[in-house]
């Protein structure tokens, strides 16, 4: 009797994607709105090539809706990396660039300014130097420096380790030469802490999480296109602390996170950070030698932030 031949099981492609979006009422990154606490949304598609089980390479590009200082007219995103998993433990390594097209150049006076004798200002008219030179009611609020080219790269590693099925513990770590394309180098650390609800605990396949993160950002010193009266040269920019704690959902490909974050920035320094371009004027008491002119923002305060989000694979395709 022949013997049937079975045939041969074809190798699963090393080949995956994944894509999918956000909607969010406040697009927030590291406890700094990024849209002027205003909704938001995301997309991104990301290719990977799986090596072998445990090791992925990847990268992606992302789109996100943005109000930025110098109305750039969206942030786009370009990244790779790696990712290596050891049981419990998982790392990932990569690049990340952030482009914002569409920028303009703003003095302080805005994009078609009148020059300013250097005399007076010096060789940089930056907003805390006119404010300085010229009565605040002339102004009105709003005076802010900002450069039209904020184009600016970091890199990344954030290891992650399953302390068992429930709670996982992870680290960020990004740096920056120039963050913002600012001149002042920018380096993020944070750690996270997520519990997830055991599978039993809810019904219809849904899941459910507590996490929460803490961090710290260091800065440099910009470049003189950010300085001030007293410091041409450039400016310190305030270093600071940042926490969040949300509660998530989670239900096949989207998940609903409910979340809470704050900074410990003060309002002028948030301004003199950030060059809100909505930043008011807070009058003496919010002045300081790198915020001369005394303005305050509310990007880096508390924010609710409401975050529905759809992440595909292709094998969640089939």
């Amino acid at each position: 009797m022949p013997v049937k031949t079975v045939p041969a099981v074809p190798a699963p492609s090393p080949w995956d994607f994944a894509f999918g979006s956000d909607l969010m009422s406040d697009s927030v990154s590291r406890g700094i709105t990024q849209s002027n606490h205003r909704p938001a949304v995301t997309a991104y598609f990301e290719p990977r090539y799986n090596i072998s089980s445990n090791l992925q390479l990847y990268a992606g590009i992302a789109g996100d809706s943005i109000d930025s200082p110098n109305h750039a007219a969206a942030e786009i995103d370009l990244y790779s990396g790696i990712r290596r998993t050891f049981d419990r433990l998982a790392l990932d390594f990569g690049f990340w660039y952030y482009a914002y097209p569409g920028g303009t150049n703003y003095n302080g006076l805005g994009p078609t300014s009148p020059p300013v004798p250097p005399a007076t200002l010096g060789s940089n008219a930056t907003c805390a130097n006119i404010v300085v030179a010229m009565p605040l009611a002339a102004l009105g609020p709003g005076c802010q420096t900002a450069k039209g080219n904020s184009s600016y790269w970091e890199v990344y590693a954030k290891p992650t380790f399953a302390i068992n099925d429930y709670l996982a513990a992870g680290a960020n770590f990004f740096y920056s030469p120039s963050w913002t394309n600012s001149g002042a180098y920018g380096i993020y650390s944070s750690g996270i802490l997520k519990l997830s609800a055991p599978s039993t605990w809810l019904a219809n396949g849904m899941g459910a999480y507590l996490s929460g993160e803490f961090g710290h950002y260091w800065f440099g010193t910009t470049d003189s296109f950010y300085g001030t009266m007293l410091f041409p040269a450039g400016i310190k920019y305030p270093d600071y602390n940042t926490w969040n704690v949300g509660i998530g959902f989670t239900k096949g490909v989207f998940t609903l996170d409910l979340r809470y974050s704050q900074t410990d920035l003060s309002k002028s320094d948030c301004a003199v950070l950030t060059s809100d371009q909505t930043a008011a004027l807070g009058g003496v008491a919010a002045a300081s030698a790198t915020n001369p002119g005394g303005f305050i923002s509310n990007w880096c305060g508390p924010a609710f932030i409401v975050r529905l989000s759809a992440d595909l694979t292709s094998a969640s395709l089939r």
